[in-house]
């Protein structure tokens, strides 16, 4: 059933009375006067409220259509604007009047005078109006004796009138429950009607054939039996809503018997008794699944390529804008990356469409498998495609998806029995820096790519010049870092780590230096990015670890004692898989090396990872006889909860709160509290960055355990720090 055009929005077809209350313990023009806002002489509650009249007289309730007695809005002239199915059979008139047919066109003539005044009181007044007159059908019609009943509004452009039958009110009533079942059963809507507890109590022919159910099948059975999960979650709110008289329209998918699918739209009504007790609900159900379906085909025809099944342009652009106000709401940057096939005209050209679009549909495929499921990949046409990448903290990132889009893209494709090569020219503008709104976003990304064209192809761009150089720059550091790996240019320095009951070095953190061939030592700061961004930082990871673990195994012989060095893992390394730790077990294992020999540094930050991985990935170094240490600490927020949940040996101060330390500043207390709530913790306490004697001694005042920093020495090369731990440790040795 189309949507009536005068039905009422949700929140306002209940009306003044409840609801259904009106189809239950009334006569039918009782019933439709409450519906309408009057007052029965049956229910006389609250009478000002049931008649405010909110603008209803614009709407026609659906449920109205099944209404056992004849029910129409009329306009000031006494046009029909729309009537229920019983009032258009007792005129004999199509429901809608497409012919605009007046009302008092229907008044026997010697009524006329009658009906015009009970129309001049229903517009000028707010109180219910009733008359009792003859109708007729047309001339020669002997007519029939009715009783108007209207409800308006002062100033309103149009009322409401329930017409009944003047006979014997039995004979009547009988003649409109006959009328009232006939409808019902040969309705084109179905018909559904379930009590308090949601159980089905009544449903027509039209609603069992709908569901491919008899109606001895359905009745009694919950209404959820006929729904999926979604549904069902959905019915939930809604039964809650009814129950508070709200009347609704909505979609619903049902499930047929024979396990289809039916989408359907339910205009329903809450049914009260008089005390306002909800006694369950009815609804008016229209089968909308080919409607549906092909809503759902055209709106996909229209954000879908049809080739790769891709979002296509105009989704895309809508994405773009969506994504782009969330980066400017959370301070974070967008990258888009304009790609374009190289070579892929020849490759049409020369095996034909049909091979094209095969490699069209296989390069969609590895170019997805580059990106985040929260990324957008979407094909503009041709052989453009686009990636949207949101909420970038890094540019590294953007040129990793690049540099794998690039590499993906480059291997042959199989077509049948050929094979086809293509390459990938990538152009990159970046949100907010490059552009102010999406459409000036895409030209700059279409621009970078054509300048990467221009360059050779095979390639990415960005589309500033300062972004392009640094881009080159990182990447020749990539490339360097993967020849450092293969020609052993990384060293590792140590910094000792003094025991301050005791001056002596018992252990020492392991610091990475690179010793590049041109540009001489560097530290982590100025490649750990690079190394990270190109995938080398697990490589480089295991050297440092296997190095320090042959060096713990020397000093343990030279020294004599349980030296233990300290080496620093990156978020990255820390949430690889367990492969790598298990491998390194068998190292230490190897070297007949306590594990404990090697304490693992983690950041802060990473304890403020909400999963169970970072939990249980402690738990395994323990289990292993690895101790961890927590460095930076202070310097994240709101790690504190998280100490008691994790396995962690040591506290390590940072150095900010230890290079302005005196005896009355706020740093002094803060790392106070920090190593009295340590050692309630069962923790040992490092302080990092000690420079000087005054530092040294306020720490040890404190209750410190342990100290590093130049105040002993800076990062030293294995030999140096030996003969620095071959003696109790002191000041004087800096």
């Amino acid at each position: 059933m189309e949507k009536d055009q005068y039905a009422p929005p949700a929140e306002e077809k209940a009306g003044p009375l409840k609801g259904g209350q009106a189809l239950h313990g009334m006569m039918p023009h009782e019933a439709m006067l409450a519906a309408m806002g009057g007052t029965p002489p049956s229910v006389r509650q609250d009478s000002d409220a049931r008649l405010q009249f909110e603008r209803e007289q614009d709407y026609f309730n659906d449920l109205y259509l099944l209404a056992p007695v004849g029910y129409f809005v009329l306009a000031a002239d006494t046009t029909v604007l729309q009537m229920n199915l019983v009032g258009a059979d007792l005129l004999g008139l199509p429901r809608h009047n497409p012919e605009r047919v007046p009302f008092r066109q229907y008044i026997a003539q010697r009524f006329v005078a009658d009906f015009e005044a009970f129309v001049r009181n229903a517009l000028h007044s707010s109180e219910p109006q009733r008359c009792s007159l003859q109708m007729t059908r047309g001339r020669g019609d002997r007519g029939f004796p009715v009783t108007l009943l209207a409800s308006g509004a002062p100033g309103a452009p149009s009322f409401r009138v329930v017409l009944e039958l003047a006979e014997g009110k039995l004979a009547a009533l009988e003649k409109s429950e006959e009328r009232f079942r006939r409808i019902v059963h040969s309705a084109e809507e179905g018909i559904w009607e379930i009590d308090a507890s949601a159980m089905t109590s009544f449903v027509n022919p039209k609603m069992a054939n709908m569901l491919g159910y008899t109606i001895e099948e359905m009745l009694d059975q919950p209404l959820v039996h006929f729904m999926d999960e979604e549904g069902r979650s959905i019915l939930e709110r809604n039964i809650a809503r009814r129950q508070h008289g709200v009347a609704e329209r909505h979609e619903f998918k049902f499930i047929r018997r024979d396990g289809s699918e039916m989408w359907a739209t339910l205009a329903t009504n809450p049914i009260f008794d008089a005390d306002g007790s909800y006694l369950g609900a009815l609804a008016l159900v229209s089968d909308i699944t080919e409607h549906k379906l092909s809503s759902e085909l055209i709106w996909h025809q229209a954000n879908y390529d049809a080739l790769t099944a891709l979002p296509n342009r105009n989704m895309f652009h809508d994405r773009l804008a969506q994504e782009m106000k969330k980066s400017k709401r959370d301070g974070l940057f967008l990258a888009l990356l304009f790609i374009d096939l190289d070579q892929f005209k020849e490759v049409n050209d020369r095996l034909g469409h049909e091979m094209g679009d095969k490699l069209l549909v296989e390069a969609a495929e590895r170019i997805t498998s580059c990106v985040r499921a929260s990324d957008t990949l979407a094909r503009l046409g041709g052989d453009e495609f686009v990636v949207i990448l949101p909420g970038l903290d890094h540019v590294s990132s953007v040129e990793r998806v690049a540099q794998q889009i690039i590499a993906m893209l480059n291997k042959p494709f199989q077509l049948g029995v050929h094979t086809g090569s293509v390459s990938a020219s990538v152009g990159i503008a970046l949100y907010p820096s490059d552009a102010a709104d999406s459409e000036q976003l895409l030209r700059h990304a279409d621009q970078a790519m054509y300048a990467a064209k221009n360059g050779g192809r095979n390639r990415y761009s960005y589309f500033t010049p300062d972004m392009q150089a640094a881009a080159q720059l990182r990447l020749r550091l990539a490339a360097d870092l993967t020849m450092a790996v293969t020609n052993n240019q990384f060293e590792l320095h140590y910094q000792p780590i003094v025991h301050l009951a005791t001056g002596r070095i018992e252990r020492a953190e392991a610091l990475l230096r690179w010793r590049h061939p041109e540009r001489g030592l560097l530290n982590p700061a100025d490649f750990m990015g690079s190394a990270e961004a190109s995938g080398l930082m697990l490589d480089i990871g295991d050297w440092v670890f296997r190095t320090a673990a042959d060096q713990a195994a020397r000093w343990q012989k030279e020294l004599g004692t349980a030296f233990q060095i300290s080496v620093n893992q990156s978020p990255v390394q820390f949430r690889a898989g367990t492969r790598q730790l298990d491998e390194w077990m068998k190292y230490v294992e190897g070297l007949q090396l306590a594990p404990r020999s090697i304490v693992v540094e983690i950041t802060e930050r990473l304890l403020l990872d909400q999963s169970s991985t970072v939990v249980e990935r402690l738990r395994q170094y323990h289990a292993m006889g690895l101790q961890v240490a927590l460095e930076d600490f202070g310097t994240g927020h709101s790690v504190l909860s998280h100490l008691k949940k994790v396995e962690i040996d040591y506290l390590k101060i940072d150095r900010s709160f230890v290079m302005d330390l005196a005896g009355d500043s706020g740093d002094l207390a803060l790392c106070e509290g920090i190593i009295v709530m340590a050692h309630k913790l069962g923790l040992k306490v490092v302080a990092e960055g000690v420079e000087t004697e005054a530092q040294l001694n306020l720490l040890k005042a404190a209750g410190c355990d342990y100290v590093q920093g130049f105040v002993y020495a800076p990062p030293l090369p294995a030999g140096e720090l030996a003969k620095m731990a071959a003696r109790p440790a002191s000041t004087a040795d800096q």
